[in-house]
């Protein structure tokens, strides 16, 4: 059930997912995110979700594994390409999850004031496993996992 926000309260929020390569968590991440944001969002809350690697080279598509798991859960990596982390991503970024410490750490290591606003996905501050070179079954556990942390995090968000 989404609720009305005064007009005043209005305004977008943008959410960004890190992983290395920017080919099978955070596009999952991000595929996923954008499939519950308008449920979980308030009315009148744009949500932007982006996703990006901290060693990811440009223009490289999701993996066949990581479409595939998305898709059942309705989202799409279609058009995705992969995109490198960048001080200006992360700035203009209100929430920002590490799939890992390390990614965190990267994030805090390339542009300190995201201090307060990036986080491990996994509250209880576990690491995602890259499932990249894994079995189909990998990808859809990892998918599912996401789901369910995503969906978490962005009650929290918009609450």
């Amino acid at each position: 059930m989404t609720t009305e926000l005064p007009e005043s309260a209005r305004r977008t929020r943008t959410i960004l997912f890190v992983c290395t390569g920017n080919t099978c968590r955070s596009p999952m991440a991000e595929a996923i995110a954008r499939d519950l944001a308008p449920g979980i969002a308030p009315k009148g809350t744009e949500t932007v979700v982006r996703s990006a690697g901290i060693a990811a080279g440009p223009g490289a598509p999701a993996t066949p594994e990581a479409v595939a798991a998305v898709t059942a859960f309705g989202g799409d990596l279609g058009d995705h390409r992969s995109a490198a982390l960048s001080p200006a991503m992360i700035r203009e970024a209100d929430h920002i999850y590490g799939l890992t410490a390390g990614h965190v750490r990267a994030v805090l290591a390339m542009e300190p004031t995201a201090e307060g606003k990036v986080e491990l996905l996994d509250p209880a501050h576990a690491d995602i496993p890259d499932p990249i070179g894994g079995p189909q079954s990998l990808y859809d556990q990892t998918a599912a996992t996401l789901r369910d942390l995503i969906t978490m995090r962005l009650r929290e968000v918009f609450t």
